[in-house]
C-alpha cells in the first residue's frame, strides 16, 4: 500500500477496432448505454467535427457510449490499423442472469446469447459449467473481442 488515503478513480475501458462507430453501437444495445451525445452548441458529431475542420475520413476513429445511469465505465472506441490477431488478455464478462441457477440460467444465457447474435455477436462456445458449477457461454463482438456472458 502506498498509504495515501484510499479514492475513487473512474475506470474507461478503451477497444482497438477497425470500425468504432459499428462497435460502438453494437455495445451500446448490448449494455443498455447511450452514444455520447455532441458537445454543447452541436446538434450532431458529424457537424462538431466538420465545424473542427476534421478531415470527413477521419470522423468514425473514435467513438464513446456511457451507461445513462451513470453506474458502468464508460467504453471507448478507437480506429487502428492492424487487426485482432490473438486471444484478449482482459475481457468483460457480461452479467446477463445474476443470482440464477440451473434450468434458470441456462434459459437466460441462451436467450441473451440469441439476442446478442441478431446484433452481430458469435458463440464462441456454448453454454459451459466450470469445475466450480460457474455456467457461462463466451462470445465475440462484431471484430472477435472475446467476452463471456454469466
Amino acid at each position: 500500500m502506498s498509504g495515501r488515503a484510499s479514492e475513487f478513480r473512474e475506470v474507461q475501458v478503451t477497444f482497438d477496432c477497425a470500425d468504432p462507430e459499428a462497435l460502438s453501437l453494437f455495445w451500446a444495445d448490448v449494455l443498455g448505454y447511450r452514444l455520447d451525445p455532441p458537445p454543447p452548441g452541436f446538434d450532431s458529431w458529424d457537424a462538431a467535427l466538420a465545424a473542427w475542420g476534421v478531415p470527413e475520413e477521419q470522423w468514425n476513429d473514435k467513438s464513446a457510449v456511457s451507461d445513462p445511469e451513470g453506474r458502468g465505465p464508460r467504453l471507448f472506441f478507437q480506429k487502428v490499423p492492424e487487426p485482432k490477431t490473438v486471444k484478449n488478455r482482459l475481457h468483460l464478462d457480461v452479467r446477463a442472469a445474476p443470482g440464477t441457477t440451473g434450468a434458470e440460467r441456462e434459459a437466460a444465457l441462451n436467450a441473451e446469447a440469441e439476442r446478442l447474435v441478431g446484433l452481430g455477436a458469435r458463440v464462441v462456445e456454448p453454454f459451459h459449467v466450470d469445475p466450480m458449477g460457474a455456467a457461462f457461454i463466451v462470445m465475440s463482438d462484431p471484430e472477435g473481442n472475446e467476452f463471456c456472458l454469466d
